[in-house]
């Protein structure tokens, strides 16, 4: 186990994705991994705030752009809705930003609320924000320059 008991499994590819809300700002990078960890998951979650915080993260506006933003998408079977934290994440099923890269890593997963495979999820949420698969990052000065895909969109990947 990783330092705060977590441990990654899996990891997805890496995303360039069009904001959703506030489409004035700039993409976003996005992915998703798959933790096993024996923490609950409100301890799981003081960890991730610790985690953002160390990494720059402070409050704005909802929606709006930040240095890290992690989120506890699914945890195993637990349905969990608190003012705190919500699991399964409320908006998950209707964010490709989400769905395309859980779908490569976990497609048969079902959504314990929905009863649907993430596959399924993703095929049917409507969204049509971009979300394109980086094929190589490369780290200049702490900054991220892409290598997209071009422009195949959530629609395109599969």
């Amino acid at each position: 186990m990783a330092q705060g008991g977590a441990k990654i499994l899996r990891a997805s590819s890496v995303y360039r994705t069009q904001p959703v809300g506030h489409e004035d700002q700039p993409w976003f990078y996005n992915q998703v991994v798959e933790v096993n960890s024996s923490l609950n998951p409100y301890d799981l979650l003081r960890l991730i705030k610790k985690i953002e915080e160390r990494l720059g993260r402070k409050p704005t506006r909802a929606g709006g752009p930040r240095p890290i933003d992690i989120d506890i998408l699914l945890a195993e079977h637990w349905i969990i809705q608190t003012e705190g934290l919500i699991i399964p994440h409320p908006r998950m099923q209707k964010r490709n930003f989400v769905l395309v890269p859980l779908n490569e890593i976990s497609p048969g997963t079902e959504h314990p609320l929905l009863k649907k495979k993430i596959m399924e999820l993703w095929k049917n949420s409507g969204d049509s924000a971009a979300v394109r698969k980086l094929r190589a990052l490369e780290t200049e000065r702490g900054k991220f320059r892409r290598k997209s895909t071009g422009g195949r969109t959530a629609q395109g990947l599969g």
